[in-house]
Order: structure tokens, then sequence, then C-alpha cells
């Protein structure tokens, strides 16, 4: 750990005078770029519709048909989101005129929260940005050829990267660096000199290879005609329509609607609302706006959807998303007909009364069990659970979850089911949720200024003081009686949000509808009050741009969170097992603390009200629960849940395929060491024999690291059990970040397999994988894989796929 330190205090005082003397020479060029090229100054790009296709007559580079495409899958595979390289964010083409910045958006060690740049919601203008910090990377000094280039940080950054192209083969030198958190350089145009001598090798794309002379020669001509783009494209007026539709039934006037409306928007703010039946890719967001329907939106910025709107009259609008959609952050939430019945059912035609509309203090507003106190919780919770995997999802891909310290509170791979809302005692029960509701307070209250102490010692009494009520209260419900299968929510027979499966993949997560893989380490059991908190902690109430006692309280108290979700299921298991079933998920010396200082058991005195028959209860209880789900449960897993290594479903599956998945079945059933070895997420493609260039079949290698335990947030690698280590295959594409992309022909799968299972060193894995089915970042093919899995992924996705994020690809 010392040595860790030493090295990385080395590193950033490296980099730290590298900077400084880039620095020192900026002041040079940049008195050099004002005599060559005149002063700065933001220019006007949107031109209108008859400009824009004046020139387009002329024969002009299209940015929407010939640019943004080239931006797409070469540029916002990193350039996308909050963890965009210096929040240059390519997705749309404000974000290429907002520019660049040195501030870095995730900041771990930041003492005092910084103000948030959020693309379309914190400016509008381009002088707005620059006041903000932002530098630009185009040319905003004199419009000619010489300056539209020369001035240009994104021409730069090209040019850089064809003088100096990567080598083709094998894994790139040690002067990339492609870790997580690593030092940005963020070179504004007048230290790029200065920088491009110091880094030569790190022109864009960056540790990937250039463009192909078309593209190059696209974008340089686009950038010398002055990069210039159309007007934003119209909505299609059937969307129109539906926003107007459902803008008017989000603004009611009576306090009912006006509480219903309010809790819709603190539950969907974050997700990409799409019109069921209508264009695939398009969406909006469901907005809080200072103008009513009819009007332009003026985007009420507040930093939670929580926070104090500013007292004036406000409405909830669907804002159109103007984006280049990236998987990462695409969470979509589908509105039609039925969905506008199903509200009106849940949340109007019950009776209950709001005498009184809450405010947006924060010590009320962050605690949704106040706030809508009077919407019976019966309604809220069927709402959550109709879209169980979105709100699940808004856990795995908001901004909260980045980096390993983030999610090394979770288990690497884990199933997810849900009480039901009938028969649970707690999740329905308005009277026990209102008695409650000062304890399941959470520490969003303290917005950024939470303390250690608050959470070690405040809000874990609040937490063990619920705990405790809620075991008496289901003790005197059940009658002392334990939960049965009944106990769970079934998905009404065909709802596939009913049973899920997370997966953490060390610095990312993603979730898939299903019981995926072999029967896990752990599972979770949510109820209402439990769901409701992870929403509130991890979405609504996470602020990215908080300090890092924010960001360190909400980590803290997710701990929390999970073992009540572990506790949870460990009610469906035998009484006698359950002290012993626990101690297996928190071992060693830190894992035992956790569990005799925060984490008591309850319940105990209950026994369970399933009926077992094998020495597996774990493992038949989750037999039982897909045969008691029917088609909510889904089909069984193709590769460990069938036992003659086909599934019924796979009927509609080519017989060659079929023939290549019985091959690739041991790797779903290996465990141990080899694993270590393995990137955590990689994507396969099989291409068949007989079949075209662009034709393949689509898997992903999922590594399931093995840990003691996930009661502390550092020293991981101390906590190791790599002989313990799994692997989960699986059709498709799983979670957001490949690792590593193989490409195998059909015919060398079973060459592919005995690799994986022999591999025992890392220098196995680059001679039998990496070099022979690998795909190196520096790979001249690079480019036509990762297209192939983007386009394969979309095709197969058309609403809810988008650009995968290639940030954490692996240098094997």
């Amino acid at each position: 750990m010392f040595r860790e330190f030493v090295h990385r205090a080395r590193r950033y005082l490296v980099i730290a005078l590298s900077l400084s003397l880039i620095a020192g020479c900026a002041e040079v060029y940049r008195k050099n770029y004002d005599a060559l090229y005149g002063p700065s100054m933001p220019r006007e790009r949107r031109l209108t519709e008859q400009a824009y296709l004046a020139q387009l007559s002329g024969g002009r580079v299209s940015y929407p048909r010939d640019v943004q495409p080239i931006l797409d899958s070469r540029c916002i595979v990193c350039h996308g989101c909050y963890d965009a390289p210096c929040q240059l964010k390519l997705e749309a083409f404000e974000g290429l005129e907002r520019g660049s910045s040195k501030t870095a958006v995730y900041d771990g060690t930041r003492l005092h929260s910084i103000a948030p740049t959020r693309l379309f919601i914190d400016a509008d203008r381009v002088d707005e940005w620059r006041a903000k910090g932002f530098f630009p990377a185009l040319n905003e000094r004199h419009d000619s050829v010489e300056a539209n280039l020369g001035n240009s940080l994104l021409f730069r950054m090209l040019q850089q990267k064809k003088d100096h192209p990567l080598p083709g083969t094998g894994v790139l030198p040690d002067s990339f660096d492609f870790g997580l958190d690593r030092p940005l350089s963020c070179p504004t145009v007048e230290e790029f000199d200065g920088f491009a001598a110091e880094h030569p090798d790190w022109g864009m794309p960056y540790g990937f290879p250039g463009l192909n002379g078309r593209e190059y020669d696209t974008l340089v001509r686009w950038l010398r005609q002055g990069a210039v783009a159309p007007p934003p494209a119209p909505v299609s007026p059937k969307a129109a329509e539906a926003a107007l539709r459902w803008e008017a039934f989000l603004n009611g006037g009576n306090p009912k609607e006006r509480l219903f409306a309010r809790y819709i928007y603190e539950h969907l703010f974050i997700g990409d609302l799409h019109f069921r039946g209508l264009a695939p890719r398009e969406f909006f967001r469901l907005v809080r706006s200072s103008t009513p329907p009819g009007q332009a939106i003026r985007e009420i910025a507040t930093i939670r959807p929580f926070d104090d709107p500013g007292g004036k009259p406000f409405y909830y609008r669907l804002k159109p998303l103007r984006q280049t959609v990236v998987d990462k952050i695409h969470m979509v939430y589908e509105l039609d007909d039925a969905r506008m019945r199903r509200y009106r059912e849940l949340f109007l035609e019950p009776e209950y009364a709001v005498a009184e509309l809450p405010g947006y203090a924060s010590g009320e507003a962050a605690n949704p069990f106040k706030t809508f106190v009077a919407i019976p919780p019966g309604s809220r919770y069927r709402f959550l659970l109709d879209d169980a995997y979105f709100f699940i999802s808004g856990f795995m891909k908001g901004p909260v979850c980045r980096g390993q310290v983030a999610l090394n509170v979770i288990q690497d791979r884990f199933w997810i089911a849900f009480a039901h809302p009938d028969t649970d005692p707690i999740s329905s029960d308005a009277r026990f949720l209102a008695s409650q509701e000062e304890r399941l307070r959470l520490p969003t209250e303290k917005e950024n200024d939470p303390g250690l102490a608050d959470i070690w010692y405040t809000y874990w009494r609040l937490q063990q003081d619920y705990q405790a009520a809620k075991a008496g209260w289901t003790r005197v419900r059940s009658n002392g009686r334990g939960s049965g299968l009944e106990a769970l929510w079934d998905g009404e027979g065909h709802n596939r949000d009913a049973l899920l499966t997370a997966f953490r993949h060390f610095d990312s997560a993603s979730v898939e509808r299903g019981l995926v893989g072999e029967t896990p380490l752990t599972a979770w059991v949510i109820d209402y009050p439990l769901l409701e908190r992870i929403h509130y902690l991890l979405v609504a109430g996470f602020d990215v741009f908080g300090n890092v006692g924010h960001q360190l309280a909400t980590r803290l108290y997710m701990d929390f969170m999970r073992m009540e979700a572990e506790n949870n299921f460990l009610d469906f298991l035998p009484a006698a097992m359950r002290r012993a079933e626990r101690a297996s998920w928190y071992r060693g010396v830190s894992g035992r603390l956790n569990n005799m200082v925060q984490n008591p058991l309850w319940g105990l005195d209950r026994e369970t009200g399933v009926a077992y028959r094998s020495g597996d209860p774990k493992k038949e209880f989750f037999e039982q629960v897909r045969a008691r789900f029917g088609q909510a449960a889904g089909e069984p897993d193709p590769f460990v849940g069938c036992q003659s290594g086909t599934c019924g479903y796979a009927s509609g599956i080519a017989p060659a395929q079929l023939e290549a998945e019985r091959t690739l079945r041991p790797l779903a059933f290996l465990k141990g060491y080899a694993i270590s070895h393995l990137p955590e997420l990689s994507y396969l493609r099989i291409r068949p024999k007989n079949g075209r260039p662009e034709e393949g079949w689509t898997y992903s290698l999922v590594k399931n690291t093995a840990l003691k335990n996930v009661s502390i947030l550092f020293l991981e690698d101390l906590r190791r059990e790599a002989g313990e280590d799994t692997l989960t295959l699986v059709r498709g594409i799983v979670g957001s970040y490949p690792n590593f992309f193989f490409d195998v022909d059909e015919a060398a799968v079973g060459e592919f397999v005995d690799g994986v299972l022999s591999l025992d060193s890392a220098e196995a894995f680059e001679s039998k994988l990496a070099d022979r089915f690998g795909v190196h970042r520096g790979n001249p093919e690079f480019w036509k894989v990762s297209d192939w899995f983007n386009q394969r992924h979309m095709a197969r996705n058309p609403v809810t796929g988008g650009w995968l994020d290639l940030s954490r690809y692996d240098n094997l």
C-alpha cells in the first residue's frame, strides 16, 4: 500500500511538472495565435435551415449526414457523459461548440462541491460556457481556412494522430495511461505545441487507431469550411402531439394531481422517455420549466429533482433529447395510453386527501416518506415494480456508479427479487411507514455537508432502529410465521422485471432481466422502503459535482441497504443456516467485524415458510421461484439452465450456432485462478464458416471477481479469493463498457475455449488468447470490430441500445 502511494505521488509530481512546463510555453504561443488569427470570440455556428441548404448546394460537408456519424463511432465512444475526458462531450453539436474544461467532474478528493456543468441545462450559449471556464475545441478567431485548422484543437488532435500513428500490433507502450482516474492534461489550442512535444503519441482518438482517409478528410473539410451545423431536427408530429397530451396530464391543477406529478418527476427525471410505437430513436426528458405547455421550454436548473424550483409557478414539460444516445446512461422509460391509464389507477382514482402540498426544504424534500406520505404506499410501490428494471438501472447506470471504490459496495454478481405488495407486511402499510419516516431519513438531506459521525452514528442508529421496528412489526403481522414464496412479487405472471441479475464489472455495473448464470453467492430481496431509498440515495439525491463527504456518505449508507436486502433474502432460508450462510459472504477480519458491529441478524425466531427437500436450500429456493413465476421468470439460462446444453427457445437459432454454443458451454462452469487472467468484461464475436463478413454471433464473458467480503472501501486486493472466481457466459451484450474484444472463426471456437480453460498466467493469456483471438488497441482492424459490435447491439435493441463506451478498454 505504501509503495502504491509513493508510485502515485511520483506520477502526479511528474505530471504536475510537465503541465507547468506546458503552461509556461503557452504564454509564448498565445501571443502568436493572437497575431496570426486575431482575438478569440465565440461565433454563431447554428445556421438557419435556408442558409444551411444554400451551403450544401455548393458542395459543402453536411454535419448531420457526414460529420456526426464519424464523431459517434470514433469519438463519443470515449467522449460522452460526465466522464468525457476534459468534459469534451461530443454526443451533440452543442458539446463540440462548448469545448473543454480543465476541471474534472469525477474527483474523489474534492473538498468542496463545484458548480454543475450539465450540457443543455447549466448554460445555453457558448459565451456562458466560456465564463464557466470552458475553452474552445473549434476555431473562434478570424474565419479563414488557415485559422479554421490552425486554431482548432480538434484538428490539431486529429493531425497529431495522423503524424504519429500507433504501432499495428501488440500492446501499447507505457507512455499511455489508461487508468480510469488518470490525471488529464486538457491543453488549450494555445498550449497544444507544448503538449504535442511532451506527448507526441497522444493524438486523437487517444490510444486507438486513427481515422481512415475518408473520415479524416471529411472532418478536415468540414473544419476548413467553418464547422457549421443546421438547426436541430424538429420533433416528429406524432411525438409532438403525444408530448402535449402528456404535459396536459402532468400539469393538473388540484393538489392531488400536483403531488402525483411531483412523484412521477422525481422518479423519471433521469430517464430517456420514449413514446411506445413511435420512432425508435426519439427520446425526451421530463423537466421542470418556468414556461407552460405550448411555449419554448426554459428548464429550471437545480442539482437534484427535489431541490426548490424557485418559488414561482413551474410546469412539467417533455424536452426533446437532442443528442446521440450513449448506452452507459441510456435508461428507457416508455409512455403510451396504457401507461396513462395505469397512472390514473394507481394515483388519481384511489381515495386519499392532500391537505397541503409539501415544500422543498432539504430536510423534508430528501425524504420521500415524508414528502409523499399522502399517496398510498401500495400505489407508490406498484409504480416502481411495474418498471423495476428501470429503477435498478438508475443505480447501475446513474452517475453514482463510476469507479472501483464506488462499486465495491456490491458483489460482482447477485440476483434480485422483490417483496409482494399484497402480502409483504411492510411495503403497503401506510401506518407503519408513516411511523418510521424519521428513521428512514437519508444522508442526502445533508446535501454536501454530511460528516463521518453522521454516517457511523446518526444514520447507522436510525437504520438499526428501523430494522428492529420492522422485525417487530413483521412478527406481529405474520403471527410469527416465516416468509413463503407468496411473499415475493411474481410479476403478475408476465412482467420480466420480477427477477433481475446485477453485475459489477470492477469500475462499472449493469443489470439484466432474469436469473443469469449459476446460483450466485448472495441475493437481494427488496421491499418498498428499500427500493425507494435506493432511488433517493443513489439517483435522485446524488450530486456528481459534490464533495468527497457527500460521495463517501452515499457509499457508506449503501452498505446499510445492501445488508438489509441480503438479510431480507435470508428470511427465506432455513433459520438454522442463516448465520453460516451470511458468514460465507463476510469472511476475514473486516467481514466478521462488520457483522458484529453493524449487521445484526433479524427474525431468527421466525422459521421460513418455504419447504426444502435438498441439501442446498439456496439453489433450491430459486428453482422453486422459477417454477412459481412462470413467464415472468423468462427462459432458462441457455448455458447453465439446460441440462442438455440447448434450450427450448433455441429452436430459432441456426444449428451451427447451437453447435458453437455447446463448445462454449464449459466456460459457463469455469471456476478458479484461470479466470483472474481474463478482462472484467469481454465481448466475443464468432464468425460463421459460410457467412458474410458482417455476420456473426455475439456473447459476453463476464468475470465475477471473488472477495472475502465487501465491507470496506479500500484494500480490495487483500480481500481477493481468486480461486473462487467464476465466469458468466451470456448471449448478446452485457454492460456498456467492454474491456476487450475477441474475434473468433467458427472453426476455432474449440481452440479458444481450450485457451481460456488452460490459462495460468498473464503471459499465457497474451499468447493463447490476446495475440491469437484478441483485438488489441492498436490493431488496424479495431474500428471495424468495434463498429460491428455497436451496430449489432443497436440493431437488436433499436430503442434501448446505444453506443458502447471504450474508455475502459484494456491495453492487452
